[in-house]
């Protein structure tokens, strides 16, 4: 199993195995604590029932007759350092805590030696009782195996529900994602549309809902794209084409000018539409009006009237895009003089293109910027280029009628 199956599964055994690693760790510690702590308390039982046994009698230290008889083989009272009572230990240890009369716990090999000090006049006297730590240790055993073995079936259940999960998971975003390539191809209006995001897979179909609408876009704007390429450029090819065949037939001269005029509008034309097309990714730049105004004004002549220290938030080479079409179709109708103007406006900067020509009808304003549309006088063309570029950066731009030929777009101010 590999790829980001795998890796999610390799992750849940990790994550188990070093959860159940610890609390095994951790069972086992406070196991051994408990057990310990149940052992010496039994072993200072066990020592104090020894201790209620012995009595001094005519100054001799002595057991109570008979009482102290079923500890004869775990317990020892030993009198100022003699055996008085029990069994002969089979180890000197026994002889020694005896004989030390301290309080004292000591753990040779299975067997917890414990020793304890009576308070008795005139003699010491140290109770010594041995315990059995077998059967404790057998169970703390019997409990480290138990636990391991819970955790191993906890790792493998863990990593067993967690390959279900991500299998199942992978299954659904696999069937989600060849539906969307489907839906790109064949149905790209379609979309999942599973309303607000409950989880991580509606958040998912969210995110190729907005992905289809990009790739539906992306084609609306590329054939948007051919539709402006092929109306900027069909005017001045045909201009061309029709001056070449009446030079054909009338066997007289192509005019020059009328070429050079034709194919610079071409150029402007493509270098317009290169723009907008480029536009959308450069809208981080900012530059200096004025300069960008005088650079798009070129040798026309065109009156700039902008503040020297006003700066709008895109480059220059968009605003240029964005306003040399405006001056071509305003040169070519204008019956004097050209003017941009530019003015700050709260957050935003207004540039004015104006000329004295016949200007824009208040019934086409809603329309002079569709593709192919141009007026009675000829105004329009290039100027569904304008809107698409100022649509592709976040600008405005509108057409005013009031008698003269107005376009004003906004900019925003750096």
């Amino acid at each position: 199993m590999s790829g980001f199956r795998g890796r999610i599964v390799s992750l849940a055994v990790l994550t188990a195995t070093l959860v159940v690693a610890v609390l095994v760790v951790l069972s086992h510690v406070l196991l051994s604590r408990a057990t310990d702590a149940d052992t010496r308390t039994l072993a200072r039982t066990r020592a104090e029932a020894v201790a209620s046994t012995v009595q001094v009698h005519n100054g001799t230290v002595r057991l109570v007759e008979g009482t102290g008889d079923a500890f004869d083989t775990v317990a020892w009272v030993y009198a100022d350092g003699r055996l008085i009572d029990g069994a002969p230990p089979s180890t000197a240890t026994v002889g020694q805590l005896g004989r030390e009369g301290r309080e004292r716990f000591l753990n040779t090999g299975r067997h917890l030696l414990y020793a304890v000090p009576l308070p008795v006049p005139a003699h010491a006297v140290t109770v010594v009782v041995t315990l059995d730590l077998a059967p404790y240790e057998n169970s703390e055993q019997r409990s480290l195996t138990m636990s391991l073995i819970l955790g191993a079936l906890a790792i493998l259940l863990a990593g067993f529900v967690a390959y279900l999960g991500v299998n199942r998971a992978m299954r659904v975003v696999h069937q989600m994602s060849t539906l969307a390539d489907e839906w790109g191809d064949h149905d790209p209006g379609r979309r999942f549309g599973l309303g607000p995001a409950r989880d991580e897979f509606g958040e998912l179909a969210q995110t190729f809902d907005r992905l289809l609408d990009r790739v539906s876009a992306t084609i609306a704007d590329e054939r948007r794209l051919t539709d402006e390429i092929a109306h900027e450029l069909r005017t001045p090819i045909t201009v061309l084409r029709g001056d070449a065949q009446l030079a054909e037939f009338a066997g007289t001269r192509v005019d020059p000018q009328l070429v050079l005029t034709e194919t610079d509008r071409l150029s402007n034309a493509v270098s317009t539409i290169l723009d907008a097309a480029r536009s959308r990714t450069r809208t981080e730049a900012s530059c200096r009006l004025s300069v960008a105004l005088r650079q798009v004004a070129g040798g026309r002549e065109v009156q700039v009237d902008a503040p020297a220290d006003l700066e709008v938030a895109v480059p220059a080479d968009v605003v240029a895009a964005v306003l040399r079409p405006l001056l071509d179709n305003a040169a070519r109708h204008a019956r004097t003089a050209v003017s941009l103007c530019a003015q700050a406006v709260g957050d935003s900067v207004l540039v004015q293109v104006i000329d004295d020509g016949p200007g824009f009808r208040p019934d086409e304003l809603d329309r002079v910027f569709a593709p192919g549309h141009s007026g009675t006088d000829g105004h329009g063309l290039g100027l569904a280029v304008v809107r698409r570029i100022a649509t592709a950066t976040g600008l405005d731009v509108r057409a005013v009628a009031d008698g003269h030929g107005h376009v004003e777009i906004r900019f925003p101010r750096a």
